[in-house]
């Protein structure tokens, strides 16, 4: 007799979930035609959901935000950069982000750079990326100023840090804490 497979059971309470906490690095990637590239997101426990987000993740031990910044971008997109090619950081903040499965909180940072458009690369994906990235896309700014109501796009704020990472010698936003980029509330 074959058992059927235990339903996937998303617990309510944060607590029931793992919590990671890392240090991450993110990357705002403009083309010369003022076109922002954005990773379409998923959540395994809710396979209908998906957000955009800017490239990035979490800071291996020994890495500087800028190195982190550098091979994130590397690895999803498959562009390569030199630290000297990032502006910023623009901006940091705390993050909390409530999945199916986990809590994941981290302190980003966040970079811009500024480069002829290109097709990204998903061939140096991570094994959990192959599993949750599922696309990319360019975005003009009307673009993402028009899907606020219909899209998650996360950083909320990215149309301000893409023009504040343009005012010569402008201090890193604090962007504090954000609770609200959740699939399942923290």
């Amino acid at each position: 007799m074959t058992v059927p497979p235990r339903p996937f059971v998303i617990p309510d309470d944060p607590a029931d979930r793992l919590w990671r906490r890392r240090t991450a690095a993110r990357v705002i990637v403009v083309d010369h035609q003022d076109r922002i590239l954005l990773l379409q997101d998923t959540d395994p426990g809710y396979p209908d959901q998906h957000w955009w987000v800017t490239p990035g993740g979490g800071i291996d031990p020994g890495e500087t935000e800028r190195q982190a910044a550098v091979r994130e971008i590397a690895e999803e997109t498959g562009l390569v950069i030199a630290e000297s090619d990032l502006v910023g950081p623009v901006a940091h903040r705390l993050v909390r982000h409530g999945y199916s499965d986990q809590v994941l909180e981290q302190r980003e940072a966040f970079f811009l750079v500024r480069v002829q458009h290109f097709v990204p690369d998903d061939s140096d994906f991570t094994e959990e990326e192959k599993v949750t990235i599922a696309g990319s896309r360019w975005w003009t700014p009307a673009e993402v100023q028009a899907a606020v109501d219909s899209e998650w796009i996360w950083p909320r704020s990215l149309l301000e840090l893409v023009a504040h990472a343009g005012r010569i010698g402008a201090e890193p936003i604090d962007l504090g804490l954000v609770t609200d980029e959740s699939t399942r509330p923290v």
